[in-house]
C-alpha cells in the first residue's frame, strides 16, 4: 500500500539526498498561529511535519518542548483541535506527510478506535507515542496499523542487537533514532556515531531512519542527514518561537522567526557538502 510517508522517502532517495523532519506543538503559542506555521513549513522546505500533541507530563521533552505544551494546553488547545488543525492543512497540501507525536494519555482518554478513525478522516499519516513499548502494542499500535496509520517507533543509543527486532517489529514508515541518551534538546549529536548506529539498524530493517533529539543548525543537520535518511528538529525551532514571543503571546515576527530557520536548516540537510550548507 502506497503512503504518503512512502511516497516522500522515494523521491528524496530519487533526489539523493535526506528528508528535513520538522516539529511543532499544536496550538502553541495559540491555535492560529501555529497553524499559520504549519502551512508554511513545506514551502520553507520541511519534507515532513511531526505535530505535537499537548500533554501536561511530558516526560521525555526538554525545558522548551514542555514549555510549548504548557503554553498550548493554557491555550485551549486540545485532541479533538489538533485533528481539526491537520484537517485544515490538507485543504491545501496533500502530499506532505504529517505524523502526531506525544503521549497515550489523551488518545486513551479519547478513545483508541475513535481516535484512529478520526486521524485518518483528518490526514494523519502516522503515530509516534513515545510512552507505549512494544510490550504494549495491542493498545494503539496493532489497531492504528490495521486501519492504515503508521507507527513509528522509537531506538536509541541503548537498544541492543538482542532489543532491536522487538522494536522494530510493528515499526513502519520510518524508524526515529533518537541520537542521543536523555531528553530532547539536551545535547549535540556525533555523527560519526550517529552513522554507526543507523547503519546497525539498517542491518535490521529497510524503514528509512531518521535522527532527533539535539540537532540545531544547519550544519548538524547536514551532517546528521547525510548520516541517516533524514533529520529531526524540534527544541530549536520552538525555542525560536519562543524567543519570538512577547508575554507569552505571538508577534507578528513569530512565523518568520520559525520559518527562517527552517530554510536554513533546508539548506543544510540539501546541501551536498558543508561548504555549501
Amino acid at each position: 500500500m502506497t503512503t504518503r510517508i512512502a511516497d516522500r522517502f522515494k523521491a528524496l532517495a530519487a533526489e539523493g539526498r535526506p528528508a528535513l523532519v520538522t516539529f511543532l506543538m499544536a496550538g502553541d503559542p495559540d491555535a492560529e498561529t501555529a497553524f499559520d506555521i504549519m502551512r508554511g513549513l513545506p514551502a520553507a522546505g520541511a519534507d515532513l511535519i511531526e505535530l505535537g500533541m499537548p500533554f501536561s507530563d511530558p516526560m521525555a521533552d526538554g525545558p522548551a518542548i514542555q514549555k510549548a505544551g504548557l503554553r498550548a494546553l493554557k491555550g485551549g488547545e486540545t485532541l479533538r483541535k489538533t485533528l481539526a488543525t491537520v484537517a485544515r492543512f490538507r485543504e491545501g497540501d496533500q502530499a506532505t506527510p504529517v505524523i502526531l507525536m506525544g503521549y497515550f494519555n489523551p488518545i486513551y482518554i479519547y478513545g483508541v478506535e475513535a481516535f484512529v478513525a478520526a486521524a485518518l478522516e483528518a490526514g494523519v499519516d502516522g503515530l509516534i507515542v513515545v510512552d507505549l513499548p512494544p510490550e504494549m502494542d495491542d493498545e494503539l499500535c496493532l489497531p492504528a496499523l490495521a486501519k492504515g496509520l503508521a507507527f513509528i517507533r522509537l531506538a536509541t543509543p541503548t537498544t541492543d542487537d538482542k532489543r532491536l527486532p522487538a522494536v522494530l517489529k510493528n515499526t513502519s514508515g520510518f524508524v526515529y533514532y533518537v541520537s542521543i541518551n536523555g531528553i530532547t534538546g539536551a545535547a549535540a549529536p556525533d555523527a560519526d556515531r550517529v552513522g554507526a548506529a543507523v547503519a546497525r539498524i539498517k542491518r535490521h530493517t529497510d524503514l528509512p531512519v531518521c535522527v532527533g533529539f539535539g540537532i540545531r543548525t544547519p550544519e548538524q543537520a547536514h551532517a546528521i542527514g547525510h548520516s541517516a535518511d533524514g533529520a529531526v528538529v524540534g527544541s530549536a525551532l520552538v525555542a525560536a518561537l519562543e524567543n519570538s514571543l512577547e508575554d507569552g503571546r505571538a508577534t507578528a515576527a513569530t512565523p518568520e522567526a520559525v520559518l527562517s530557520l527552517v530554510r536554513a536548516l533546508a539548506a543544510g540537510v540539501r546541501a551536498p557538502s558543508l561548504a555549501e550548507a
